[in-house]
């Protein structure tokens, strides 16, 4: 944990003053070892950032005095279409995406994605968010990723995809694409990433008839998470 993240529903004093007795001060008195007059980085959810003076420590509770002066991270230039991942695979991609600060994942079916993975416990609102908050702390990050779920391919590509892309680029990755996307020039886009064996023919047809373009990212196959982080790496945050 990188930063302390707080929430307008938290235990405030005043608009200045906090008192936390979860895991974020477990985390202060414990990883940190912090000492009253120390100080520790925090960030309001969905807010600015900055840092606190630990004012007060009683047992298993911290007071903090907050000075927020800085906004968060900027966003990142992709927005991404991801096949559904395994659950084992999943919670790691959503950290990913939180890290790089990535501003909407969109989770799609595919050919190749088994029914039984839209069941997974891990797709539950609040498992997502744990997942989300994880990659947030680590980053020094305040605004949470939005995760959509698409359950049909088809009426995702031809009603969705197009105002989701509004007016921007949409690449799809695929194995045998003529160019990569490293080659094409940085800036705004979507991005498709399909399941482990890639999407069929049938979608990568389908997806190009509506919007999207081919790119490869290599030479080498990878597995999606890995492939997630090639793409999201072709473009640092704050850097278009």
């Amino acid at each position: 944990m990188n930063l302390v993240l707080l929430r307008e529903s938290d235990a405030w004093l005043s608009p200045k003053q906090v008192r936390l007795s979860d895991h974020r001060a477990q985390h202060i008195l414990g990883q940190l070892s912090a000492s009253v007059g120390d100080t520790v980085k925090v960030g309001l959810w969905g807010g600015a950032i900055g840092v606190a003076v630990v004012e007060l420590i009683e047992q298993n509770v911290v007071q903090l005095r907050v000075d927020l002066n800085g906004p968060p991270p900027p966003r990142h230039a992709f927005d991404l279409v991801l096949a559904l991942p395994r659950p084992k695979m999943l919670r790691r991609i959503l950290r990913t995406v939180a890290e790089f600060g990535v501003e909407n994942l969109h989770l799609i079916n595919s050919a190749r994605v088994e029914k039984s993975y839209w069941q997974s416990p891990l797709l539950a609102p609040h498992n997502v968010q744990e997942a989300l908050i994880a990659g947030m702390e680590r980053a020094s990050d305040t605004v949470v990723p939005t995760v959509h779920l698409h359950k049909r391919f088809r009426p995702f590509v031809e009603d969705q995809l197009v105002d989701i892309c509004g007016g921007r680029l949409c690449w799809i990755a695929d194995m045998g694409a003529p160019v990569g996307l490293a080659d094409q020039t940085p800036g705004p886009a979507v991005v498709m990433v399909g399941p482990e064996g890639g999407f069929v023919p049938f979608e990568l047809e389908l997806a190009q008839a509506v919007i999207a373009k081919r790119v490869h990212l290599g030479v080498r196959t990878f597995s999606v998470d890995t492939a997630l982080t090639t793409v999201l790496a072709q473009v640092l945050p704050g850097s278009t």
